[in-house]
């Protein structure tokens, strides 16, 4: 019988005597406790399978847990040596080319050797068990593209093997600083990670060490405004190892690094020092933090006032003034203005009514401060409802009368509007495009008279 209805049935009884409404109660849970109970033994006996479901969860050793807390970060420590362990070092990897070049197969492609799928079997059982793992069907359909002979090449197979081995190798070395064994690296993390990466980049072997410090904040600040949209205050290494920001960084190991690609690096030591100087160049009273006043002098100083302001509202300030760290932020927004990121940062300064999308009105808004700085500088004016008429023309928004974020993005043209909207020398630019590039095209043709 269901214990819901004899449960039923003996209240339903009647009692010998009177009993209060308190013991009424207390019998009733007392009945119901015992019921279901019984119940429940029943069904976990006949339900073993549930005792065979493997522990998913494992809480992380509290604060206090001083013993614990060692006992995992000792765990960690053996787990990830042996993984460094099952990599292929420096001898393994010439080994492996040596017996690659053994088994090539003719004829070659200029000068590229190739191999097809026999020889690179034969590679596979004579590499080791190291190596096992890339001589697989799947990593050689991957490399094999347009050969007659249905072979791959060499060269790009070894360099695919040396990416996986440099990829892991990163990992592990990543991990050593993931702190809190998550997968993520806080920003302190990432912060000692660069500080003992420095002395092994020989392009940074002229930074002064009371640099270091703002070195490594110019640094990590990419890594976060790139890979850290919501602000959590972490990135998962897996992201890390996805973006190329590692192999920019990296990059600093050639000793032999031109001028040009040093100039385009953000963690060149010439970069990391041109954004800082010119954070000094504009803490006009030298108190280390940046006021309005002074960021307006920033660039080609044609910043409108409106913009700014949305700036000090609505970045991360200090009794109104602005850090070096948060400084960074804008200089990476307005230098990457193509970037989503970059365009997240600005469209939020752009959304005055923080609506998630920008109409007429917040355009107008701030086109209003690029047309007062025209007639300041003697410039003809413009009028609004074309710029407003070309900005949706651009953008070709989902909503006739509301420009999303993802909007900006999808239509490429995201650097474009937010320039029109935020930069007089950035309008002057795109109104005369055409007059510059003719100008171009004529200053090119001189030099060929030349």
């Amino acid at each position: 019988m269901d214990w819901k209805e004899i449960l039923r049935r003996r209240l339903a009884s009647p009692s010998t005597g009177k009993k209060s409404e308190q013991e009424l109660k207390d019998e009733e849970m007392d009945l119901f406790t015992k019921y279901y109970s019984e119940w429940k033994g029943d069904r976990k006996s006949t339900n073993e399978f549930y005792k065979t479901i493997p522990r998913f969860y494992y809480r992380l050793p509290a604060e206090d847990e001083v013993l614990l807390q060692k006992l995992r970060e000792e765990s960690r420590a053996v787990f990830l040596q042996r993984k460094s362990r099952e990599l292929l070092d420096n001898e393994e990897l010439q080994n492996l080319w040596f017996l690659l070049d053994k088994h090539q197969t003719p004829p070659m492609i200029g000068e590229e050797a190739m191999i097809n799928y026999e020889n690179f079997l034969k590679v596979g059982d004579k590499a080791g068990p190291k190596c096992k793992q890339f001589f697989t069907a799947k990593v050689f359909a991957k490399l094999l593209h347009t050969d007659s002979y249905g072979r791959i090449s060499i060269m790009q197979f070894f360099n695919y093997v040396m990416r996986k081995v440099w990829l892991h190798q990163t990992r592990i070395g990543l991990s050593l600083y993931d702190v809190a064994g998550q997968g993520y690296l806080r920003e302190s993390d990432l912060e000692n990670y660069i500080l003992e990466l420095i002395p092994t980049l020989p392009q940074l072997d002229g930074l002064e060490k009371s640099f270091y410090s703002f070195y490594v904040c110019t640094a990590v600040r990419k890594f976060f405004f790139f890979l850290d949209p919501l602000r959590t205050g972490k990135i998962k290494i897996q992201d890390i190892l996805a973006c190329s920001f590692l192999d920019d960084l990296l990059e600093l190991r050639d000793e032999e690094l031109s001028k040009e690609s040093q100039e385009t690096n953000w963690f060149s030591a010439p970069s990391a020092l041109r954004v800082y100087g010119q954070y000094l160049n504009l803490d006009k009273d030298h108190n280390g933090m940046l006021s309005k006043e002074e960021l307006s002098r920033y660039g080609t100083a044609t910043m409108t006032n409106v913009f700014l302001d949305r700036v000090f509202q609505e970045c991360l300030t200090y009794d109104g003034e602005m850090d070096y760290k948060t400084y960074l932020d804008f200089v990476l927004a307005l230098e990457n203005r193509k970037e989503p990121a970059a365009l997240q940062y600005i469209f939020k300064l752009l959304d005055i009514e923080n609506k998630g999308y920008l109409n007429v009105f917040s355009l107008n808004y701030f086109f209003r401060a690029i047309q007062e700085l025209m007639k300041i500088h003697g410039q003809d004016p413009v009028s609004f409802q074309d710029v407003k008429d070309e900005i949706f023309d651009m953008v070709k928004p989902k909503d006739p009368l509301k420009i999303s974020l993802q909007d900006l993005i999808n239509s490429n043209q995201g650097d474009t509007v937010t320039t029109i909207l935020i930069d007089l020398n950035g309008f002057w630019t795109y109104e005369n495009r055409e007059a510059l590039v003719a100008n171009d095209n004529e200053n090119s043709a001189d030099l060929d008279d030349t």
